[in-house]
């Protein structure tokens, strides 16, 4: 038997408080380790319209409802025993007529308005102009195409912009998601139908919301963090770029929200599960969002433990350091303070008419970030994103000004981070070993040029492909 649980399950345990969840946590094992166990009193839901709900006694009180077939059982909900059982008598698990996917309805209750007279002195009527309706240019097949069910289309057809919010909280995940994009000008992508004998529990749309629980690990994960649902349920674009293959380096962009740091955690577990032998580094440009990584990343593999001996999280500068120690020992890194004195120094003894402020983000941006090292390369070197264009005279002044500053640095043996990652670029490219074998980047956009310079190196020396997510 195939033992399931919705993510309606996991919301509703959520809000239950914490002697609550335990209980029902150990009801919820009990049911996977033996479904026919004596001990579980189940009773049948006679006025729910789905007739394969039953409840789970807990305690007292809280009751567990379920969808329990000969191949199956699947944990759907769980709260206070009159709100269980409201819950149950108003949905029905069902196969998506058009797309095959499986979908907890909620059942369309008959709404009839009824008119009592009323008795108001005269007055002139005020003509108020109905709202457009909003999708009422679709056809019941192009409906039916976004996952909407059947029983929803008429309140579909008869949405406008003051009910579509309240709407959208009635209908499955990828219905209100499509009809939302539609009401804001978009144009959504019809779901995949599935071919025939198809299990309506494995299309993609389903395995956002429901899961097999293949072993007690499992369940344990998915209820110790039962408000972080990224853990167990994908959207299906996000699978798709998760278990993607790619033939070179690929880039997954997207705006705040989107579920690019959820793409990155699970693209490092999918590669160190495909390839048992590989060494995955997650980085970021940040020591705080790689400890935030590193929480998740421990929670997404918790039944998984030895996977952990593989898959490292470090931010890029911590794991730099780290290498760069390993090849040539300590590194003495220059601050920002010495920077910004050896500039104004320079530019005493050069008499340059730029101010130490250019001076400062000229260095940082231009001939550190790309590690120019002789004048012939910063006269010919595309200032991109730089708004002061620069003469050839203008250049010269301001070379001679940096050429103080590199010999400086060199000096006192002292290194810049872009100058470390480019010496350690250089010496990892000769390495028959890498050190990783996968690179999945979160926040790319926020990575410096001889960063990235660094990571197409790794990626270079090993023949795969680094994951950017910015």
């Amino acid at each position: 038997m195939e033992f399931r649980i919705a993510d309606t399950f996991t919301d509703s345990l959520s809000k239950l408080n914490g002697d609550e969840q335990k209980a029902v946590k150990t009801t919820a094992f009990d049911m996977q380790m033996n479904p026919a166990n004596p001990g579980l009193s189940f009773h049948k839901l006679d006025r729910a319209k789905d007739k394969n709900f039953w409840s789970i006694r807990v305690n007292r009180d809280i009751r567990i409802i379920v969808h329990k077939t000969e191949s199956s059982l699947l944990l759907c909900y769980v709260d206070h025993h009159d709100k269980a059982y409201q819950w149950a008598e108003r949905r029905k698990l069902e196969t998506h007529p058009k797309t095959g996917a499986a979908q907890l309805v909620e059942v369309r209750e008959l709404v009839r308005e009824i008119s009592v007279p009323q008795y108001i002195t005269e007055k002139i009527p005020v003509q108020v102009a109905s709202k457009p309706l909003l999708f009422d240019g679709l056809s019941d097949d192009e409906l039916l195409g976004y996952g909407v069910p059947e029983e929803w289309l008429g309140d579909v057809h008869h949405a406008n912009e003051d009910n579509v919010l309240e709407l959208a909280d009635h209908l499955p995940a990828e219905a209100s998601e499509a009809l939302l994009e539609l009401a804001t000008g978009g144009t959504p992508q019809s779901v995949v139908p599935s071919s025939k004998g198809f299990d309506p529990f494995e299309h993609p749309d389903a395995q956002r919301r429901f899961r097999i629980m293949k072993n007690v690990e499992e369940l344990e994960r998915a209820l110790n963090y039962p408000w972080e649902k990224w853990t167990i349920f994908l959207h299906p674009a996000q699978r798709e770029w998760v278990e993607k293959d790619y033939n070179g380096p690929a880039r997954v962009s997207g705006s705040a929200g989107t579920g690019k740091t959820i793409v990155a955690l699970h693209r490092a577990v999918h590669l160190a599960r495909a390839n048992p032998e590989a060494r995955v580094l997650l980085t970021t440009f940040s020591e705080i969002l790689a400890n935030s990584l590193r929480i998740k990343l421990s929670r997404l593999i918790s039944n998984e433990p030895r996977m952990g001996e593989r898959l490292e999280v470090h931010a890029i500068d911590e794991i730099a350091r780290r290498l760069y120690e390993m090849e040539f020992g300590a590194a003495e890194l220059a601050s920002a303070e010495m920077i910004r004195a050896f500039l104004e120094d320079a530019s005493t003894v050069e008499s340059t008419s730029f101010n130490l402020r250019f001076l400062e983000t000229e260095w940082h941006d231009v001939v550190d970030a790309w590690q120019l090292e002789s004048w012939e390369s910063y006269r010919d070197i595309r200032r991109l994103g730089r708004k002061r264009r620069l003469a050839e005279k203008q250049r010269a002044s301001l070379w001679a000004v940096f050429e103080q500053v590199r010999q400086r640095l060199y000096q006192e043996k002292l290194l810049t981070w872009p100058a470390l990652f480019s010496r350690l670029s250089v010496r990892l490219a000769e390495r028959v070993n890498p050190p990783f074998d996968f690179t999945v980047v979160d926040e790319a956009q926020d990575i410096g040029v001889a960063q990235l310079k660094f990571l197409a190196t790794l990626v270079s020396i090993q023949k795969c492909q680094p994951i950017e997510l910015t």
